[in-house]
């Protein structure tokens, strides 16, 4: 089975034909978000008109490729009551900018499309100058929720793109929760939310962490088991842009120096109770760099990470931290 992931994770569904006489399985798969989706969940009941009205409203909230949603009219400065899902995604950014002393930020959003990485056009002969000007907006400390409306500075772009999916799958696994489904699988474009077992296997559900092609072929580095956890994955292996020169540049822009991420990191996997958090902070561990994320994980004991990077003969190592799973 092959997943289209942009980060760079493998659903391995290890769903056999040994079923039990009450179970029945179901398996829903789409597209969404700018990706695809594969949903596999233990119930008769086929929930996908339910799940096509919870994109819906997702992508109407927080979708910066929707000129009518929620964020896409906050960034063109006009009045906006937000709803619940962008109340949640803004306070849970605003949790892990703090944790992360600003290393998340979806603020960096205007300084991403300036390279040429997000939902607007890039910025020709983008220099130190038009840079440093773009930054005088980034900050997610500049920006305040009051109730259900957004105060900002007129330039700030704000972007959840590095967390909305994460976010996206926890609410299809709440959707589910909420009909007591409690055996299930949910995957969007890489991220993946793992609760109870595979139960035609009667075994944790199996996902795979990807080995990191330049080329674009999928291959799998390991298998590891979840259950009732979460798990994303930031890479720059796949994204990445070349100049006239060769050099490669990540989509994950500093957010302290409005460039492009420069580190051996290639991969971050993080596994958290829930998807938006992982999603989150795989984004900030790309940005932090090795030895920043390996401090951070000493204070942070919830968080289980896995980083593969280049060494200096440009071989490729890796790094289980804090118990990540071997298998």
């Amino acid at each position: 089975m092959r997943i289209r992931s942009l980060v760079g994770v493998l659903i391995v569904l290890l769903l056999g034909s040994c079923s039990k006489p009450d179970t029945v399985k179901t398996y829903l798969e789409g597209a969404v978000f700018g990706t695809s989706y594969h949903i596999t969940y233990f119930s008769k009941q086929n929930f996908q008109k339910q799940f096509d009205s919870l994109f819906y409203v997702i992508n109407k909230s927080l979708s910066t490729y929707q000129t009518n949603s929620d964020i896409s009219k906050l960034n063109r400065n006009e009045a906006t009551v937000i709803d619940m899902y962008f109340v949640e995604v803004f306070d849970a950014s605003k949790a892990i900018y703090k944790a992360t002393e600003g290393f998340f930020d979806p603020t960096i959003g205007a300084v991403v499309n300036a390279w040429d990485f997000g939902p607007e056009g890039k910025i020709e002969q983008l220099d130190s100058l038009k840079i440093d000007s773009l930054m005088l907006s980034v900050g997610l400390d500049k920006v305040k929720r009051i109730d259900y409306s957004i105060e900002k500075l007129p330039g700030t772009f704000l972007d959840f793109n590095a967390i909305a999916k994460g976010y996206g799958v926890d609410v299809i696994g709440q959707f589910l929760e909420s009909r007591r489904v409690t055996d299930y699988i949910v995957e969007i474009g890489g991220e993946i939310r793992a609760s109870g077992m595979n139960i035609e296997k009667q075994l944790p559900w199996k996902v795979g962490v990807e080995m990191p092609n330049f080329n674009g072929e999928q291959s799998i580095l390991k298998a590891i088991s979840l259950k009732d956890e979460s798990m994303a994955t930031s890479g720059t292996y796949r994204k990445f842009k070349t100049d006239a020169n060769g050099n490669r540049y990540a989509h994950i822009i500093d957010p302290k120096t409005g460039y492009p991420s420069k580190t051996n990191l290639l991969s971050v996997s993080v596994i958290a109770k829930d998807c938006m958090t992982a999603d989150a902070y795989a984004t900030a561990f790309k940005a932090m760099g090795i030895e920043k994320v390996k401090f951070f994980l000493k204070l942070h004991p919830e968080l289980k990470a896995f980083l593969i990077y280049e060494n200096d003969k440009s071989a490729f190592e890796t790094l289980a931290l804090n118990d990540f799973p071997e298998n």
